[in-house]
């Protein structure tokens, strides 16, 4: 997951919603904090499981990893901001996202993460992505 977050940093530009699906322990965040590795941020990227939003800043945009796993209505999420969020130049990075229903603006890429063996198989990632191998 850490070599796909660095590449998909590498083809994918704000403003972009993206849905990250996958059972416990795929690889969601995995990937989402990879992909700010290959943004080029070095601060610390932590999970948002309890927090429900992280944001992180660049120059001409922002990143905003969400977990919805704990929200048990999407009405929670108009109390986390989520009209503010979507009022910015961003890439959302969006786990749970069925949790949040309809108050989540509409994914322009769904990647699905799903175990296979001991490894990952990966689906939804960008075209450009998916031509690079």
């Amino acid at each position: 997951m850490a070599a796909l977050g660095t590449e998909l940093a590498g083809v994918l530009a704000a403003p972009a919603v993206v849905f990250l699906e996958g059972a416990l322990g795929a690889g969601k965040t995995t990937l989402a904090r990879a992909f700010l590795r290959g943004l080029g941020y070095t601060g610390a990227v932590r999970s948002p499981t309890y927090t429900l939003v992280e944001s992180y800043s660049f120059e001409a945009f922002e990143v905003h990893h969400l977990d919805l796993y704990r929200v048990a209505d999407p009405d929670e999420l108009e109390f986390l901001g989520i009209r503010d969020l979507a009022a910015s130049r961003a890439i959302w990075l969006v786990e749970w996202a069925e949790r949040g229903a309809d108050r989540l603006p509409p994914p322009d890429h769904v990647i699905r993460i799903d175990f296979e063996g001991t490894g990952r198989r990966v689906a939804g990632l960008p075209a450009a992505l998916a031509c690079t191998g």
